[in-house]
């Protein structure tokens, strides 16, 4: 068993899409994050053209992909993330860019859409926000359903959906469809879970269907690079072996564009480092391909 580690190219904010995957699979990654976003592939652009020319890239360069939609200022120049799913108002933005994101994750050949609740809003009680996310996606999950594609939900520190008893509540809430399965963001498991890393990955075991890298403190929500943090990188990489999980391990620094290939390297080396060490411990070939 081995771990498919690639990388978040909202981390390679100043580079082309064709040179950042160049540069991500020249360093050994086997996959990226793509972020519906400029510079890489805008979402309300040219899709024919530009998803073409995502196509070219990621084949180019032997790339599996993850559609991510974290993208800051998408639908919103002057609000950060705005609208949401759980919005007072325009969620019926955020529910069209999701929608895109699942044709072009379709396109595209990706493993999967991943997605997050929102902040809420200051006034809206929890029965209200649940209603909002379940109605939001609806639609989102139909067109997942006939295309085949994956939709993956993000429990984010501060958001409606912070925990993953959270996404796993709302799975609940929509009839446990086959295809809404779960992103963990391993930072995210140190900041904000009540279980360790490695117990969350464990809870979360065959409905994980995309997994962000990245180092974190407790009760703060800044993406650090491995070793900087308190996260138990071999701990958590164990237990995603344990559990078989196959899908992308993407690094997730999207505040470090301006040293993208320097950090990519050393993510690189750090991860092989523990899953080296790994291998070692267990007696057998885990590891990284």
């Amino acid at each position: 068993m081995t771990v498919r580690l690639g990388y978040g190219l909202n981390g390679f904010a100043g580079h082309r899409l064709a040179d950042a995957c160049a540069v991500v699979s020249s360093i050994g990654y086997e996959g990226v994050g793509l972020t519906l976003d400029q510079p890489h592939l805008d979402p309300f652009g040219d899709l024919p053209g530009q998803v073409a020319q995502a196509r070219r890239c990621l084949e180019a360069n032997g790339l599996a992909s993850v559609v991510e939609t974290g993208s800051r200022y998408v639908l919103d120049p002057w609000h950060k993330h705005e609208p949401t799913l759980v919005s007072d108002e325009g969620r019926e933005r955020r529910v069209e860019l999701l929608r895109r994101a699942v044709r072009i994750a379709f396109e595209l050949g990706s493993e999967a859409v991943s997605c997050w609740s929102g902040t809420a809003p200051a006034g809206t009680g929890p029965e209200a926000l649940w209603q909002r996310v379940v109605d939001g996606l609806g639609p989102v999950l139909d067109d997942a359903a006939d295309l085949g594609v994956s939709v993956c939900v993000e429990p984010e520190p501060g958001m409606f959906l912070a925990t993953l008893d959270d996404v796993l509540a709302l799975r609940e809430r929509l009839g446990r469809p086959e295809h809404l399965r779960v992103t963990l963001d391993l930072g995210h498991l140190v900041c904000n879970e009540p279980r360790t890393p490695a117990d969350t990955v464990r809870q979360a075991g065959a409905l994980l269907g995309n997994v962000q890298v990245d180092d974190m403190v407790r009760d703060v929500h800044e993406h650090l690079e491995l070793g900087t943090g308190e996260l138990d990188l071999e701990a958590v990489l164990g237990a995603l072996l344990e559990i078989g999980y196959d899908g992308l391990a993407c690094v997730e620094l999207p505040r470090h564009s301006h040293a993208a290939p320097a950090v990519a390297a050393s993510s690189m080396v750090a991860l092989r480092a523990s899953l080296a060490r790994i291998g070692h411990a267990s007696g057998v070939a885990g590891g990284v391909r």
